[in-house]
Parts: C-alpha cells; sequence; structure tokens
C-alpha cells in the first residue's frame, strides 16, 4: 500500500460509506478490506485521530513510514491467516463517578488494520441496528438519544428503568459476539481476524495476560463489536413493545409506572445475565424519575415539556476540569491557560447546548474570569510587582495602594481585581465566554 502524500485530504466518514458496498456473504471479505482505496482512508482517518503508541512504540507520525517499510509483509500474513496482533497497552483513566476505567490501546499498524475492517464491517451491520440505538454509529450522536428520551417522557412515560451494565467492555463472551459477527460475515478469514484481535491479550506489568472475555476499549472495532451483541437486547426489547433508548451499553427504558418498572428490571436483567452472559449493577441501575436519573451528562426538569437540564454530576465534572487547568499552583503563561480553557470549554459547551443552562453559562463565566484573576495575583508575589501592574491597568493610586500592601489571600484578591480585569480585559487575552457560544448555538441573538 502507497500512503497518501502528506497534504492529501480524504473523504469524509458519510462519503467513505458510500464508496464502500456491502459486503454480505461475500467469501473475498478480506479483500475488500485490503484494498488501496479502503487502506488509505483508514491511514488518514487513524492519523487525524492521533492517540498514543502500543506496546511497540511507534507512534502515529511514524505510521506512514513504518507502513511504507513493512505494509507488503504485513499484507501477506493477512492473506495468508498468519498474522497474529500485537497485545494492547493497558491504561487506567479515572471514571467521573469514581474508581478506574480499562483502555487498551493497540499499536497503531493494529488500528490501521481494525479501522479498515470497521469501513468495510460497518455498511453491512449498521442498517439493520435499532432506531433506538445511538452510540457509535454514522450520522448519530449522544443529543439525538437525549432528545428520543424527552419525546417519550412528553408522551407520559414518566418513569425509567436504567439499566448499567458492570464493567461491559470486559465481559463480553467471544464465542457468542463472533456467533454473531459470523451471521452476515462469511469469510472465514476476516472471522479468524477479528477473533485474533479479541485473543490478543493484554500487557499489564510486563507480562501479557491472555484475554478469555471482553473487547478492549480503545480500538476501532470494539463500538462496533459491542453493538453487534447488544443488538439482540434491541430486538428483545422491541419484540416486547418497550419505549426505549440505548447508547452503547447505557440503556433507559421509559414506562408509565414504578411497578411496571420494576417488572421490566427484573425481567431484563434475567435476559442480559441468561441470555447475553453480561452483568447488571444493581447498585448504580434503578427505576426512577427521569429528573432523579442522569442520562448521556444530561438530565430532565418537571413538567409536561420535560426540559432539558444539565445533571448535577456533569455541573461537578466541568468545574473540577476547570480547577484543574486553573489551578494556581500549576505554572503555566497566561496564554496557555486560556488555550486550554478555551478548547475544553468551547467543546463542552457544544456537547451540552440542548440543555436549558443560559444562566448556568453566565456563572460559569464570572467564575472562570475569577479564578484566572487567582492566577495572575498568585504570579505578582511582589509588592512593587503588584504597584506597576495595577498602575499599567489604570487603576485609581488609592486602590493600587491598598491592593498591592493586601494579606488577603489569592482568591479573595481576585474579587476585588474585577473592575481591574474585567469581561473586556479577558476577551481582549482571546478568552472565549460560554454564555454567547450557548446563545449562538441556540439560535438566539
Amino acid at each position: 500500500m502507497k500512503p497518501r502524500e502528506a497534504g492529501e485530504r480524504g473523504p469524509s466518514s458519510s462519503s467513505a460509506q458510500r464508496q464502500t458496498p456491502s459486503c454480505e456473504g461475500n467469501t473475498a471479505l478480506l479483500e475488500e478490506v485490503l484494498q488501496r482505496e479502503n487502506m488509505l482512508r483508514a491511514l488518514y482517518r487513524v492519523e487525524s485521530n492521533k492517540g498514543a503508541p502500543g506496546v511497540d512504540g511507534v507512534t502515529v507520525e511514524q505510521l506512514r513510514s513504518y507502513v511504507q517499510t513493512h505494509w507488503a509483509d504485513i499484507r501477506q500474513q493477512l492473506l495468508a491467516g498468519t498474522y497474529k496482533p500485537q497485545p494492547v497497552r493497558r491504561v487506567e483513566i479515572p471514571k467521573p463517578g469514581g474508581g478506574k476505567r480499562k483502555l487498551g490501546i493497540p499499536s497503531v499498524v493494529d488500528r490501521l488494520i481494525q479501522q479498515a475492517l470497521l469501513q468495510v464491517l460497518n455498511p453491512i451491520f449498521d442498517p439493520t441496528f435499532s432506531p433506538n440505538s445511538y452510540g457509535f454509529r454514522p450520522r448519530r450522536k449522544a443529543q439525538d438519544a437525549v432528545l428520543k428520551a424527552q419525546e417519550y417522557i412528553r408522551e407520559g412515560y414518566a418513569w425509567t428503568v436504567d439499566m448499567d451494565l458492570a464493567a461491559f467492555f470486559d465481559r463480553v463472551n467471544h464465542d457468542m459476539l463472533m456467533a454473531r459477527v459470523a451471521r452476515k460475515v462469511k469469510d472465514k478469514r476476516v472471522l479468524r481476524l477479528i477473533r485474533a484481535y479479541l485473543n490478543a491479550g493484554v500487557l499489564e506489568n510486563g507480562v501479557v495476560v491472555r484475554s478469555e472475555e471482553g473487547t478492549p476499549q480503545g480500538g476501532p472495532l470494539s463500538p462496533l463489536l459491542a453493538n453487534i451483541l447488544l443488538d439482540d437486547f434491541d430486538r428483545e426489547l422491541t419484540k416486547r413493545g418497550h419505549r426505549f433508548v440505548r447508547y452503547a451499553d447505557d440503556c433507559n427504558v421509559y414506562v408509565k409506572s414504578r411497578r411496571a418498572g420494576e417488572r421490566v428490571m427484573a425481567s431484563l436483567t434475567k435476559y442480559l445475565e441468561e441470555g447475553l452472559k453480561l452483568k447488571v449493577n444493581r447498585e448504580k441501575s434503578a427505576v426512577d424519575r427521569p429528573q432523579r436519573r442522569k442520562f448521556l451528562g444530561y438530565s430532565f426538569l418537571y413538567g409536561k415539556q420535560a426540559p432539558i437540564r444539565l445533571a448535577d454530576k456533569t455541573i461537578e465534572r466541568f468545574k473540577d476540569k476547570v480547577r484543574q487547568i486553573t489551578r494556581r499552583t500549576r505554572s503555566m503563561p497566561l496564554s496557555e491557560r486560556i488555550r486550554q480553557l478555551n478548547a475544553y470549554i468551547m467543546g463542552w459547551v457544544a456537547y451540552f447546548r440542548l440543555a436549558q443552562m443560559k444562566g448556568h453559562c453566565e456563572r460559569f463565566d464570572e467564575w472562570i474570569r475569577r479564578r484566572l484573576r487567582m492566577c495572575i495575583w498568585k504570579q505578582w508575589k511582589r509588592v512593587k510587582t503588584r504597584y506597576t501592574k495595577l498602575r499599567a491597568l489604570n487603576q485609581p493610586e488609592w486602590a493600587v495602594h491598598m491592593m498591592a500592601n493586601s494579606r488577603r489571600g489569592p482568591w479573595q484578591m481576585a474579587k476585588n481585581l474585577n473592575h481591574a480585569m474585567d469581561k473586556a480585559y479577558f476577551e481582549a487575552l482571546g478568552l472565549r465566554s460560554l454564555q454567547e457560544r450557548y446563545l449562538q448555538l441556540r439560535g438566539v441573538s
């Protein structure tokens, strides 16, 4: 495979889907995967996603040159069925609700091959998935799932069966998953390759641990495999006539009474644990009003229209992240601090734009500016520096003298500086406004 030149652009995911024919029942599916055009699209996607290196230490930036040197051998091994994926590198990240989430980072070459597989398999499986499944699917997003949940609540389904699967990606039964993949994939070489990825193992503390179950989070193929397994669950819910919304392993079923919800919870728990060999987390699952539960970071307000709001934990996580960026003991140029803030808060407000949060955004903006003033004051350690900086801000001499000699802490002084460093001051430094961006996204002038 000859990689794309550095300046050459790749097609969008939607165009890629249209260009890849449905290959269900094709016994030469591996050749479709290894087509030059498909591999170039996969290479472009892996490079765009960036990410950390795997166990071999090869980075995304080195992938092109590595492929140029080794692709002929890798392709031959894939066609011969002798290719062996490398173990994934185990990384643990903190979960918002506490605990650790285990991620598996494949090598960049394995990410390339998995992405090429995904581009061919997705058009085969995705069209048959339930319309109530929204996670990791083209032209579907989390906001669509939240709006569908709101629609059910408005129809009078005022109780939710909130089901949480315990360590879902770590508990997927390989035999059950492969049986479902084999329903539509007839090329045994592709089936063996997918099984090889499932069994590749994990490198932990220098030791490779074989994977007997689960599909590691972190590889391009894992979300599709998860949807393939849970598609049976979707079909069961549809057959029973339930109103439900599923995003990956996060599923809410909407019913009209608590008693009905408790019956549904018991029945679905039995189906998941006995039928799909998954484990329901009974501590986190519940039958409750949607207004008291969290779904994809959102929640709802009481009322017939069920207005969408921010979940309480979402607000806590937002503040924790901003505190991390604006920690005054963290040495960082102000320009870099503002750059990191902008990157985070603009992405955050774009995701949560469905919520009624104009007031929240206004308060967040004020709070962020105060935290930045706190960081700036912390840097003005000497009284002489404070005199110089405050005078440069055109403050009255009496105010300069009072503040420069103050013994109050940085957080208290940040409040006293709100006129010297107002909204216009930080806008000039490039700080974006949550409230203004929110109103733009909501179409409010």
